[in-house]
């Protein structure tokens, strides 16, 4: 996401880190130049404006003008006004003090309601709560079977409803939610989520039905959910949302998708509410809150690093990380089925192109994210299949894979004989690696600063 403004952002500051002292001139240039990129990326015209007038009374202060790297104080004051508009501080949830807090999903037919839905229920279950299930759209063909399918996936609990012999109408829609809250209270689920209906675009009945809904459940969040590949239509029916209802939040699906990020920076702004999450791929858990600093980091080519680190907390094994370390560090021995667990360890992180996106580029990361594109994912496939060809006897020794052993590898992992060679020298430098670590003797000091780094975290509570 955003991988075109982040493009662009970093060409205008490169310009302006070439210039030995800054005016007010080339601060002009530097502030067309981030104009076009932001218009370009689809931001909202009165936001751009509205930004740019906000960054260029800070930047052509004697702050900038007289301090030490000059260049380096804009990108901090374009960092900083950019975070502003998206909002200073991570949006908090907000809970009833008596169970179940509702949540009512607004947004547009196809923006992803029912997905989301799932997916913040399934977030909710992580972080320790009883989440339920409702659809009230009884008007669109399966909706209801949709979000029957979700709750199954995510292994959440859903209230169906009966609505047999009658009519689709608000009366139904105001019924099912009514007694979907009463069985989530009798359940002991503490929170209640309810998938709307959606329509093309925004009109009275809609609009009507929702305020009915507002009226009667009289919600904690009211999350208005926007494809963000949309760009100003989002915008645009957000604003239309909140005026009538009074939005607590915004949700962005398809991120993954979105080069440009328009709507990102532009819907908070226009409605004055927070994005509280954002949807970045198909699974689950392809979903996660939405923290301002860490989405600019990653527009301005400064990498996300903390989110690595909680992803990688979340989903690495760290008993079997701990002891592959041990293993490999300490001289017992590093085979190739512990370079394969690596190699499986690696992929719960996400695609490895999400993960060199994440790194700063600057520094010894410079370049990462730019080749992050061109990774072949294909390729660890190919080298687990590799490793799941040999025997045991093979993975825990590779010295005993001769010619015909590499031949016979290749035909059951469907690759060349070349490729296994590659394979065996890669792992062979990786081994040498460690080895040599051992002997230095900084594998000790090294797992006692690794674990008590990884011991010393805690996890931030919702």
């Amino acid at each position: 996401m955003f991988e075109n403004l982040s493009e662009k952002l970093q060409r205008a500051f490169k310009n302006l880190r070439g210039q030995g002292t800054l005016s007010e001139e080339n601060i002009a240039e530097a502030l067309r130049e981030i104009r076009v990129a932001l218009l370009e990326a689809d931001v909202n015209l009165n936001v751009v404006r509205d930004l740019i007038e906000q960054i260029r009374a800070r930047a052509v202060g004697t702050e900038v003008l007289t301090a030490l790297s000059p260049s380096e104080q804009v990108i901090k004051v374009v960092r900083d006004e950019l975070v502003a508009l998206l909002g200073k501080d991570t949006a908090r949830f907000n809970f009833a003090s008596r169970p179940p807090t509702v949540i009512l999903m607004a947004g547009l037919q196809g923006s992803g309601k029912t997905t989301t839905s799932g997916k913040l229920a399934a977030w909710l279950k992580k972080g320790g709560h009883r989440p339920m299930l409702v659809s009230v759209d009884v008007y669109r063909p399966a909706a209801r079977e949709q979000l029957k399918v979700v709750a199954k996936q995510v292994e959440v609990r859903l209230y169906e409803g009966d609505t047999r012999g009658e009519a689709a109408g608000t009366a139904l829609v105001e019924r099912l939610a009514k007694e979907a809250r009463r069985e989530a209270v009798i359940m002991g689920c503490d929170t209640l989520i309810v998938d709307t209906a959606g329509r093309l675009h925004v009109d009275q009945e809609l609009m009507a039905e929702m305020e009915s809904l507002k009226k009667h459940l009289a919600p904690q969040e009211i999350l208005f959910v926007a494809d963000a590949m949309t760009g100003q239509d989002a915008v645009n029916s957000a604003q239309d949302f909140h005026s009538r209802l009074s939005l607590t939040g915004v949700v962005l699906t398809k991120m993954d998708g979105d080069a440009r990020g328009g709507a990102a920076l532009s819907i908070r702004h226009v409605t004055g509410q927070p994005i509280k999450f954002i949807g970045v791929g198909e699974k689950p858990d392809a979903f996660e809150p939405f923290h301002p600093d860490r989405i600019v980091g990653r527009i301005l080519g400064m990498g996300d690093i903390m989110s690595l680190i909680e992803k990688a907390e979340e989903k690495l094994d760290r008993k079997k990380s701990e002891e592959l370390a041990r293993k490999a560090l300490l001289g017992d021995g590093f085979s190739l089925e512990d370079f394969r667990d690596q190699l499986r360890q690696i992929k719960k992180l996400g695609s490895m192109e999400s993960i060199l996106k994440m790194l700063p580029s600057v520094g010894p990361f410079a370049g990462m994210q730019q080749a992050a594109s061109h990774v072949d994912e294909k390729q660890f496939v190919r080298l687990e299949a590799m490793i799941n060809s040999m025997t045991p006897k093979e993975r825990r020794n590779h010295d005993i894979i001769s010619g015909s052993r590499r031949k016979r590898i290749a035909a059951g992992s469907g690759t060349s004989v070349q490729e296994v060679n590659q394979l065996l020298r890669q792992y062979a430098q990786m081994a040498k690696m460690f080895k040599q670590v051992g002997k230095m003797g900084m594998a000790k000091s090294m797992m006692r600063g690794g674990m008590a780094g990884m011991g010393g975290r805690q996890r931030f509570g919702r």
